[in-house]
């Protein structure tokens, strides 16, 4: 599962109860074409990713990324070399990234081949504002531990609001992090405050996690949120009609300030 936005997002906008469950399936497949759409359309990815991606040499001091750079992690050089992060600095001066730029004595360099030879590992993504992209739950892990194999999260108050005051602060859809790792939500147990969950999304890796861990959740660009539940609403109400493949022009518009640019150094 992916998506932009989440089910109890959608089924407000679409006028549903929350006890009006039997479409869910069909509000899920249209939430994660929505997302599709739009990322195809945009040129970019918009949940953040963990991933080592290697890129064409072009110049021994700056590199162009190939994508959205939200945090870098290590920096890996075409002789297999590691590039000293201190070295490094990332342009613009505030997240995402669109290339890296070196000092002091470091260098890009390649081996055998330009192509391909610089390996840039971080989270990959974007956002208007990433210092808010991550929103505290207001919950945490209540699990003893949640182990590396679980596929449960239990949580003290699923329904309850989050810490805007938002809620219920767990949706079918909400991406979540934990430590390091991101879980996708995939279903929420009210009663007994158990969520289900995808471990290891997006690139990260599954581990286990004590006992009062806090809980994220991943807060997209409202604009684009809008627009994603707008485009849901979309394919979800025009799927039987004939202009069902070509997006209004009042979406595409939306989607206009998205749209990746190519940056050349």
């Amino acid at each position: 599962m992916y998506t932009l936005s989440t089910l109890d997002q959608l089924r407000t906008r679409l006028g549903l109860a929350t006890t009006d469950t039997a479409d869910d399936p069909r509000l899920l497949d249209v939430l994660q074409a929505a997302a599709a759409q739009i990322e195809r359309a945009a040129g970019r990815r918009f949940c953040p990713r963990q991933k080592a991606i290697q890129h064409n040499y072009s110049s021994s001091l700056e590199l162009l990324l190939d994508d959205d750079l939200l945090e870098l992690t290590s920096l890996t050089n075409g002789d297999n070399t590691t590039i000293n992060l201190s070295d490094v600095i990332p342009v613009p001066d505030e997240a995402p990234f669109s290339y890296l730029r070196l000092t002091g004595s470091s260098a890009f360099t390649w081996n055998t081949s330009p192509l391909q030879a610089v390996t840039v590992n971080g989270i990959w993504g974007w956002h208007d504002r990433p210092i808010n992209m991550w929103r505290l739950s207001a919950d945490t892990v209540q699990n003893n531990p949640l182990s590396s194999s679980a596929t449960t999260l239990t949580v003290t108050d699923a329904d309850g609001a989050d810490e805007e005051s938002r809620f219920p602060r767990f949706q079918v859809g909400h991406l979540l992090k934990i430590d390091s790792e991101y879980l996708r939500v995939t279903a929420v147990n009210t009663v007994t405050n158990v969520l289900n969950v995808l471990r290891a999304v997006n690139g990260t890796s599954v581990a286990s996690h004590t006992l009062n861990t806090p809980i994220y959740t991943y807060q997209p660009p409202a604009e684009l949120n809008a627009l994603a539940l707008r485009w849901a609403s979309w394919l979800y109400k025009e799927a039987d009609s004939a202009a069902f493949e070509t997006a209004p022009e009042t979406l595409q518009a939306a989607l206009a300030p998205f749209q990746r640019v190519e940056v050349k150094l």
